[in-house]
C-alpha cells in the first residue's frame, strides 16, 4: 500500500493544498499548529472512516461550510482514489470516481496504521483505549466487523435506555428488553471470537518485535480479559444470554448493561509481570511501538501489502535505538511522519509545512 497523493480543501487551517508522497519515509516538517497533523488526519480518515481528533464539523475550516479531501494510492495491484466531501451536513463519497452511499463501502480499501501520542496511554490507560485498538485493527482486516460492532452498540444503547427507565421507575416493555438481550448475546459472542483471534495474531508479531527492540531482555505477552474465556461460540451465546437475563435487578439498579464485550479488556505482561502496574516509561513506549508495528504485520500477512504507517509527533518519545528499529524496514514500508527538523533522516522525502501550506523541499 503506497500513498501517492493527498488533496484537501477548507480542511482545518488549510484552504487548498495538494501534496505527493514517495515510497519509504516521508517527513512533514514544521512548527506546532502549522498543519502537520491535519494532513495525517485527512489521510487516516480514509482508513478508519472517521477522524481520530473530532467530528466532521470540527474538520471544516473556520468560516467555510464544508471540506473536501481525496487520496490516490497504489494497493499492490492498481491505482485507486477515494474522496469525501462534507458540505452543510451532507456527504458525497466516491471510490475511483463512482459514488458510494455508505462509509462502510470504503472501509478496507485503503489501510493505514496510526501511532500518536495518545496511544502511549494504551498500557496504563483505561480499558476503552485498548478496546479501541482492537476495534480499529480488526475493522481493517475484516470490514464486516465494523458493521457488527455498530449493530452491537445500537442494541446496547436501546437496552440501556430501557434499563434507565427501570432505574427511574418509568414504564418500559420487558418483552422488548428480552429481545435486545437475545440479540446482544448472539452478537457479543461473534465479536468476542473476532477479538480473540486478532489479539492472538497481534501477540505473535508483537512478541518478536518487543524481543528485538529490547535485545531479547523483555518478553511480551497479551491475553484477552473476559469473564467468558475458553468457551465455544454457542456456549458463549448461552452464557451472555443468561447473564443478561438473570441479573436484571443489578442492572435495574445501575441503569445500564453490566455484562458483554463492551466491558472486556486485554492484559499486557512483560516478563510475566502486569505492565499496567509495573512498566517503566521506556517499556510502555516499547510495548506500544510493538503493538503498532504488529498491527501492520497482521495487515501484511492478510493482504500481502503493508499498510501506510502514520506517525504523529512520536519520534521525540522514542530513543535513538527505537527510532532506528522503526525505520529499518523502510525499503518495504511507507511512513508519513510529522516531526521537527532534528529528527529527519538522510534520503527521506521532506514536505515543509507552514500556515496550512505544504512545500516539498527535497
Amino acid at each position: 500500500m503506497i500513498l501517492k497523493r493527498l488533496k484537501i480543501e477548507h480542511f482545518r487551517n488549510v484552504r487548498a493544498a495538494e501534496m505527493t508522497f514517495k515510497e519509504g519515509i516521508n517527513f512533514l516538517k514544521g512548527e506546532n499548529a502549522q498543519g502537520k497533523t491535519n494532513a495525517l488526519e485527512a489521510i487516516y480518515f480514509f482508513s478508519r472512516g472517521k477522524s481520530f481528533r473530532g467530528s466532521e464539523e470540527e474538520m471544516v475550516q473556520f468560516g467555510e461550510k464544508g471540506f473536501f479531501c481525496e487520496i490516490e494510492f497504489f494497493d499492490g495491484k492498481r491505482a485507486q482514489t477515494l474522496s469525501h466531501r462534507f458540505y452543510e451536513g451532507k456527504r458525497v463519497r466516491k471510490k475511483n470516481g463512482a459514488p458510494v452511499s455508505r462509509i462502510s463501502e470504503m472501509m478496507g480499501v485503503f489501510r493505514a496504521v496510526l501511532f500518536s501520542p495518545d496511544h502511549l496511554q494504551m498500557v496504563k490507560g483505561s480499558p476503552d483505549i485498548r478496546r479501541q485498538f482492537l476495534n480499529i485493527g480488526i475493522a481493517q482486516l475484516h470490514p464486516a466487523y465494523l458493521k457488527l460492532y455498530s449493530q452491537y452498540n445500537k442494541m446496547l444503547d436501546n437496552r440501556n435506555y430501557l434499563l434507565k427507565c427501570a432505574q427511574k421507575g418509568l414504564y418500559f416493555d420487558e418483552g422488548e428488553l428480552s429481545v435486545w438481550s437475545a440479540q446482544m448475546a448472539e452478537t457479543a459472542a461473534s465479536l468476542h471470537f473476532m477479538r480473540l483471534e486478532f489479539l492472538e495474531q497481534i501477540e505473535h508479531h508483537a512478541k518478536v518485535i518487543m524481543a528485538e527492540v529490547s535485545e531479547q531482555r523483555e518478553a511480551l505477552s497479551l491475553s484477552y480479559e473476559s469473564e467468558n474465556k475458553g468457551k465455544t461460540e454457542e456456549e458463549l451465546k448461552s452464557i451472555y444470554l443468561a447473564q443478561l437475563s438473570q441479573n436484571l435487578k443489578k442492572e435495574y439498579a445501575a441503569g445500564c448493561t453490566l455484562y458483554g464485550v463492551h466491558r472486556d479488556d486485554f492484559k499486557i505482561e512483560i516478563n510475566g509481570v502486569d505492565a499496567r502496574h509495573f512498566a517503566s516509561q521506556g517499556q510502555q513506549r516499547s510495548v506500544v511501538l510493538a503493538l503498532k508495528l504488529a498491527e501492520g504485520e497482521a495487515c501484511a500477512a492478510a493482504f500481502g501489502e503493508y499498510p501506510v504507517f502514520l506517525f504523529d509527533d512520536v519520534l521525540s518519545e522514542l530513543d535513538e535505538k527505537r527510532r532506528a528499529y522503526v525505520f529499518k524496514g523502510a525499503e518495504k514500508r511507507q511512513f508519513v511522519v510529522t516531526t521537527c527538523e532534528k529528527d529527519i533522516l538522510e534520503g527521506s522525502h521532506v514536505i515543509e509545512v507552514k500556515e496550512g501550506k505544504y512545500v516539498s523541499i527535497d
